[in-house]
């Protein structure tokens, strides 16, 4: 057999032993681009007004993802995703700089659930998926607590399974924040410490009931301290603890959504929250959605208060892309000092008024 006939069978070979392996093995790409101009008023102590691009967020952050299984026979299947965020106005990576910042995950599923080691969403981030109307949206409990839409946890094993129709789920992280680049992106508590085993964990768990027409979720979160982190949890003896219970109502096609996050710091100084949050979704029209929340934030024992009301408009162009305005009020009341829009700054004391216009598109 001469040489060019032995090439062609080698590649005739790697080509179908592709094929077998892409028909066992499925791959997807996908992501969000959304942003838009944004006009806040008393954005600094001066109490100016700004006209911007965020950042941060318009509705959804904006994102780019793979994710792929492969049938590895028995009802077992091999998982990964890698997800990565970004600013659409500078085309910088989000999450603290991270490459896969949003996820980044390998595992292993079948019927009793998934089994997950990685950087991945905890708990807290999915107990209130299907009750928080706004979601990560330019105005939202975002606001009251930027930990939310960003809870996260690097060097983490992840289990979910649904049974019917109720989910459980936990995550346990060696090391919660490996980033220092600070804000919710960055806390920089790397954990995975000799001699101090503690340091930087963190514990989440989920239990959630799903109906046709109702759905309620509690989540657990008790995140460790460790040298040198963020927020003033600098000793592995100090925790912030956050216990929510969030639920849903169907009415037709609208949705009501409801919920309440008791955080506690346990620190230096200790600090105790409560954080409601009541919102509605109604889509009218075929392509039109309109969305309102009320939430409010209350330090125990001191006269901060903050109270934010929200308002968004969609028209669905296609199942794909979207045009959107929010209107967004956040009263500060006392010595607080709660910013409107995610990633922005206000006055102590101040209120801000909102409003933003963008498009989003899918893919």
């Amino acid at each position: 057999m001469n040489k060019s006939v032995c090439n062609t069978l080698v590649a005739l070979s790697t080509v179908f032993s592709s094929l077998t392996v892409f028909a066992q093995s499925q791959v997807t790409m996908y992501g969000i681009v959304d942003t838009g101009v944004e006009y806040v008023t008393h954005a600094n102590a001066s109490g100016d007004s700004v006209v911007r691009i965020p950042s941060l967020t318009g509705t959804f952050p904006s994102r780019i993802g793979f994710k792929g299984t492969e049938d590895l026979g028995g009802g077992l299947q091999a998982l990964f995703v890698l997800e990565t965020g970004f600013a659409v106005d500078t085309g910088s990576m989000g999450q603290g700089n991270r490459l896969f910042g949003r996820q980044s995950y390998v595992g292993l599923k079948n019927s009793y659930g998934a089994l997950m080691f990685g950087r991945q969403v905890n708990m807290t981030y999915l107990a209130s998926l299907k009750s928080d109307v706004m979601g990560p949206n330019i105005f939202s409990i975002s606001s009251l607590d930027s930990y939310l839409p960003n809870a996260r946890s690097d060097n983490a094993i992840g289990y979910l399974g649904t049974f019917s129709s109720y989910t459980v789920g936990a995550t346990y992280s060696f090391g919660r924040d490996t980033s220092s680049a600070g804000g919710p992106a960055g806390t920089n508590c790397a954990g995975e410490i000799a001699g101090n085993f503690k340091a930087c964990h963190q514990v989440t768990g989920l239990l959630a009931y799903d109906a046709p027409s109702f759905g309620v979720a509690s989540a657990y979160d008790v995140l460790y301290g460790g040298p040198g982190a963020a927020a003033g949890l600098t000793n592995s003896s100090y925790s912030d603890q956050r216990i929510s219970l969030n639920g849903y109502v169907m009415l037709g096609q609208t949705k009501i959504g409801l919920g309440l996050v008791d955080r506690k710091i346990q620190a230096a100084t200790d600090t105790h929250s409560d954080l409601y949050y009541l919102g509605v979704s109604y889509p009218f029209a075929n392509y039109w959605v309109l969305d309102a929340q009320v939430s409010r934030l209350k330090i125990k024992d001191t006269a901060k208060v903050s109270t934010l009301s929200v308002a968004r408009l969609t028209y669905n162009l296609s199942k794909r892309t979207a045009l959107y305005t929010s209107f967004g009020y956040i009263q500060n009341s006392g010595s607080a000092a709660v910013a409107l829009d995610a990633g922005g700054t206000v006055g102590i004391g101040l209120n801000q008024v909102g409003v933003m216009t963008g498009v989003r598109h899918t893919f």
